[in-house]
């Protein structure tokens, strides 16, 4: 879990966000810890994604960083594409949400 904006970074590929560094939550008065994500899903199969802990910042960069390189080297610009078109698809249905408009009863997500 991260704390706050201030104490987390987003990482982005051009326009997917494909992970995240941040300080982690942990009990009082124990080691401070960080905590990495590396993937994106749809694009990606379930399990594919990694994730860690380390004791500091640059430790906690230097695993998603070789966890990108191995999870970046089996993605396509189909796999990019198709959390592009997810973001999209949700983006427009909280719109539509939020003008009180019903959905098209035959509008389905892009990956069903």
């Amino acid at each position: 879990m991260i704390r706050s904006r201030a104490d987390s970074w987003l990482i982005y590929f051009s326009d997917v966000h494909v992970g995240s560094v941040g300080r982690a939550i942990g009990i009082p008065g124990a080691t401070e810890r960080w905590v990495w994500f590396c993937g994106f899903y749809p694009g990606s199969r379930p399990g594919e994604q990694t994730h860690g802990t380390a004791a500091t910042f640059d430790q906690a960069r230097a695993d998603f960083e070789k966890a990108w390189q191995g999870f970046s080297a089996r993605r396509t610009e189909t796999d990019y594409q198709t959390w592009r078109d997810q973001r999209d698809w949700t983006a427009e249905k909280y719109r539509r949400f939020d003008r009180g408009e019903a959905m098209p009863r035959d509008w389905r997500a892009p990956h069903d």
